[in-house]
């Protein structure tokens, strides 16, 4: 009877073996995100350089995460009216911005030293959230309107609407008297519309 042989299987030498370990790259250096000194990490993804610099960032990351359930518990716990007052928030504050250096959109002033204190300026809309809250959130509905004028003058709105129209013309101001179309916002939508013009005015103050 012949026996097979299986066939031989050349292993390379230890010094070939180890040069490749030798040639594996080593990584970059990085700022320690702890103490900020510079160090060469040992593995992929090491922030720290030192075991007690790990500790701080355990507890740091356990602390971002329980601030992250906290919010998470939080909006979970608002309601549609709770979501449409921080979106409504969003949107007075994106048209105070856009409107910054227009005068009052009803009676014309841009100085407000002779006639207020405080808080100045609100975003004031043609047709009222009350009235319409419909267009609440219509840019075209929406400007920078003083506070004397929005809140003590019962919104002028005759005036405003001589404004409007020396801004955006009268057939955009009819369209908007004329629009009676009902939006029903869902919560969804709300969080969106936040979002949305939250990230509206940081374009703005990052462009000014």
């Amino acid at each position: 009877m012949t026996l097979s042989r299986s066939p031989l299987t050349r292993r390379k030498p230890l010094g070939q073996r180890s040069a490749i370990l030798k040639s594996t790259p080593t990584l970059r250096q990085r700022k320690c995100s702890v103490c900020g000194e510079t160090f060469r990490p040992q593995r992929m993804g090491q922030r720290v350089c030192s075991p007690a610099c790990a500790a701080v960032q355990g507890k740091r990351d356990s602390e971002k995460q329980e601030r992250k359930e906290t919010r998470e518990r939080k909006a979970a716990m608002k309601t549609r009216s709770d979501w449409l007052k921080e979106a409504q928030a969003a949107f007075n504050a994106y048209i105070r911005a856009r409107d910054e250096g227009n005068a009052c959109i009803c009676c014309g002033r841009t100085s407000t030293k002779e006639y207020l204190t405080g808080s100045a300026w609100d975003c004031g809309h043609y047709r009222s959230t009350g009235s319409a809250p419909h267009l609440r959130f219509h840019e075209d509905n929406a400007h920078r309107q003083l506070v004397v004028c929005n809140r003590h003058g019962a919104g002028r709105a005759v005036d405003y609407r001589v404004g409007l129209i020396a801004r955006i013309g009268l057939a955009r101001v009819e369209a908007l008297e004329a629009d009676n179309t009902p939006r029903h916002y869902t919560i969804d939508d709300l969080k969106q519309m936040k979002a949305t013009y939250r990230a509206k005015l940081r374009a703005l103050k990052e462009t000014a």
